[in-house]
């Protein structure tokens, strides 16, 4: 519990600052809705008829004037990108800081195995990203009371759970590559997850790209549809989760054999 408890201190300004950014922008964007509902009657039609821009973003399968649409694609891209690139920033550097850092030498003389540095970092990683996923949740909930709206609660609940779970699945896969890297992962773990979304965008442009769902975790949290068929596509989600398995199983084989620099 040392090593948990020292990894959320060590990560706390980082979390601090990512919560506050994305909640933030979560906030302003569910507060401005009824301000823009006003002028939405034909920009929602307009939006649906774009063509391929409609179809990258499902704003083709979804109204873009009631909330729960609106939420789906301008609050949902907040919170799928930002809560991304935090997963993969926090899961690419939870093992790798240790060498760039030079603290792998203190770590390890210390009597903890090296399956528990393992353990207890994964751990860290995951309650950081609750951490943030509670916190839009509870955002979400209060500015939309606050603006007086009624939202799907199902629908609200199932987009938070597969943006929560895309999320996991990043730091996990981000957490394996730690293990096998000393130094420089903050880019590579950056642009994984930007490749995901982008990948995620090309899926939805045609049908003969659709395969690329099963590679990217944004795949399963098209908000679109989501909404648009009330439940997470399982065939998407359960690749998803084997991913993650595998990810997590890299870290724990690669770091109880690997050679300390």
């Amino acid at each position: 519990m040392t090593i948990l408890k020292h990894e959320i201190r060590q990560g706390r300004n980082s979390l601090i600052i990512w919560t506050a950014v994305i909640a933030f922008m979560l906030g302003v964007c569910i507060l401005i809705y009824p301000e823009m509902s006003k002028q939405m009657d034909g920009i929602s039609e307009a939006f649906a008829n774009m063509g391929e821009f409609s179809a990258a973003f499902g704003m083709d399968k979804i109204n873009f004037g009631e909330f729960i649409g609106f939420f789906g694609v301008e609050c949902g891209n907040v919170l799928g990108l930002g809560g991304a690139f935090f997963a993969a920033l926090t899961g690419i550097s939870a093992i790798s800081k240790e060498e760039r850092e030079h603290t792998a030498e203190f770590l390890l003389t210390h009597p903890v195995s090296r399956q528990a540095v393992v353990e207890q970092k994964l751990v860290s990683v995951i309650v950081q990203i609750v951490i943030l996923n509670a916190a839009a949740v509870g955002v979400t909930a209060l500015s939309t009371i606050i603006i007086g709206e009624s939202p799907d609660v199902k629908l609200l609940a199932l987009t938070f759970a597969a943006y929560l779970i895309m999320q996991i699945e990043i730091a996990a896969i981000c957490f394996g590559i730690s293990a096998f890297i000393g130094r420089g992962g903050l880019g590579l773990g950056l642009g994984l997850a930007a490749a995901f979304y982008f990948l995620n965008i090309i899926a939805n442009l045609t049908e003969s790209a659709e395969f690329l769902k099963y590679i990217t975790p944004f795949g399963y949290t098209d908000s679109a549809d989501i909404i648009a068929d009330g439940r997470i596509e399982i065939k998407y989600l359960a690749v998803g989760l084997v991913v993650t398995v595998i990810g997590i199983g890299e870290a724990f084989w690669k770091y109880r054999r690997k050679d300390i620099s």
